[in-house]
């Protein structure tokens, strides 16, 4: 059997903290991480902007690996020292949809704004996800490959069969 020899590439980012705080009454999550992201290493590509849009999005891929697709998902991201500037925020959207494009476009209306952004700085990156319910309404009519005006009139008719009252006359 041959042995892989591929290191696997160094990483963009470091965690320095990281809290989970759980909302099960609302089937939701919050997850802080406090992060700094790393300079290219000798040899990567010295592009920064290829670099940081790696990094952020490898950076991404780590705090969203443990939600499923249909989780939806809000994302804000803001500068550990500098309090007072101003947030970057992804709004709330299906995790699948959390592609790189949008992570970039965010940054770059941000960028296009007189906003201060420090990338190099600690970054605190809040996730927000809520576990979306996987189901159907429960009905209990199998369609059995029956047209949809067939189905409609079969739920109507059972609708009323449990609204039936009974009366009893008595002579």
């Amino acid at each position: 059997m041959a042995q892989d020899n591929r290191q696997s590439p160094p990483p963009r980012f470091t965690i320095e903290e990281e809290q989970t705080i759980l909302y099960r009454r609302f089937n939701a999550q919050g997850t802080q991480f406090t992060v700094r992201l790393l300079p290219p290493h000798e040899g990567q590509d010295s592009n920064p902007m290829s670099h940081f849009l790696d990094s952020v999005t490898e950076l991404f891929e780590y705090a969203l690996r443990d939600l499923e697709d249909s989780d939806m998902v809000g994302i804000t991201i803001s500068n550990d020292v500098a309090v007072k500037d101003r947030a970057i925020a992804i709004s709330f959207r299906r995790r699948d949809q959390i592609k790189g494009d949008v992570i970039w476009s965010v940054f770059e209306k941000v960028a296009q704004s007189n906003a201060r952004f420090n990338a190099l700085d600690k970054l605190v990156m809040t996730v927000h996800s809520v576990r979306m319910p996987a189901g159907n309404g429960g009905s209990k009519i199998a369609s059995k490959g029956r047209p949809l005006e067939i189905m409609a009139r079969l739920k109507k008719v059972s609708y009323k069969s449990q609204r039936k009252v009974t009366v009893w006359l008595t002579p």
